[in-house]
């Protein structure tokens, strides 16, 4: 048996505030509207969120800073505490916010939706903190928050298909992280919205075609992050007839490449390190399945252990690809969305 992880907290902050403080090499997603409309300096364009090459990632480093100081303060070391507390004090601005509220609603698919859920868990973290500067923070974050609740209700409506595969776009991690925020915001409309719309895409769904994974490059289980979606979906009993019928066997000798660490050949390339951030996703996923098939408990357990242990070194070891966002999926897999 692989005995479970034991991760570097203090490290884990430091690397996510030195991903954030670095502003180069830089991806910013930004459409060019026109000649005059070309002024892509990081701070300038997002003072919030840039570095850690994009904005999503830096949304959602910014969002384990919080969820390290919230949760994990002590472990952290007063040093770091005070240092993670300036760079959120920096970032989480009213000002900073504003622009960043102005620039998705002028652009409303920017960053849709994999960028608008890990916003909405970084509200829905300020929100909750138990921190002296949490209340600052979070009523910065309220407009971001209210935007992006504006942006999914008119977004769901409009798209007839899901989007299923293992990167940003997968719609039912989306829809995870967009329902869990949700409900702790107490934004009914958006959750009720997000759940129709997972009953519509996913309900009769069977035969995850689970021997098509992994995607050379994806940092998503579709057929395990669906499972999650909808174990937060559907009742208890209607979500046990489900999952028998959409990954029979699961935890039983079927669908057990899912269980193995995928192989990484270079993890110095952004694309080839997301099979790093699969192996946490799929830690996460199979967590919070074992809750579901106490049968196989035991096995999908062991089987996350082990996947987090296989890169549980890149996170704060590794190259600038994985660094820049590692930490967050690896707190996933820990249970800190909830």
């Amino acid at each position: 048996m692989v005995p479970a992880p034991r991760p570097d907290l203090a490290g884990w902050s430091r690397v996510a505030r030195e991903a954030v403080g670095t502003a180069y090499p830089w991806v910013p997603g930004h459409v060019v509207t026109g000649p005059d409309d070309a002024h892509l300096v990081p701070e300038r364009l997002h003072p919030a969120f840039h570095g850690s090459l994009d904005w999503h990632s830096c949304v959602h480093m910014l969002w384990s800073l919080l969820r390290l100081l919230d949760r994990h303060g002590e472990a952290l070391g007063p040093r770091e505490r005070a240092a993670a507390t300036a760079l959120l004090d920096a970032r989480l601005r009213p000002d900073h916010l504003a622009t960043e509220v102005a620039y998705l609603r002028g652009r409303p698919s920017f960053e849709r939706p994999y960028g608008w859920a890990w916003a909405a868990q970084l509200v829905a973290a300020a929100h909750e903190a138990e921190l002296p500067h949490a209340r600052a923070w979070s009523e910065g974050l309220a407009p971001l928050g209210d935007v992006v609740a504006e942006l999914v209700l008119a977004w769901l409506p409009r798209q007839t298909y899901p989007v299923r595969h293992g990167k940003h776009q997968n719609d039912a991690f989306a829809l995870t992280l967009l329902l869990d925020a949700s409900d702790r915001l107490g934004r009914q409309d958006v959750a009720d919205a997000c759940r129709a719309r997972a009953e519509r895409w996913f309900a009769a769904d069977v035969d995850a075609p689970t021997g098509w994974e992994p995607g050379g490059t994806d940092f998503l289980s579709p057929a395990l992050t669906e499972a999650v979606l909808m174990a937060r979906v559907l009742g208890r009993e209607r979500y046990a007839g489900w999952l028998a019928g959409f990954l029979p066997g699961l935890g039983h000798g079927r669908h057990e490449h899912l269980l193995v660490a995928p192989e990484v050949v270079d993890p110095t390339d952004g694309q080839y390190a997301h099979l790093l951030g699969l192996a946490l996703s799929r830690a996460w996923a199979l967590r919070e399945l074992a809750a579901y098939l106490p049968g196989g408990a035991e096995r999908l357990r062991t089987a996350a252990d082990g996947q987090e242990a296989a890169v549980l070194g890149e996170i704060t070891g590794g190259h600038f690809m994985a660094t820049h966002w590692l930490v967050s999926f690896a707190l996933l897999a820990r249970g800190e969305l909830r």
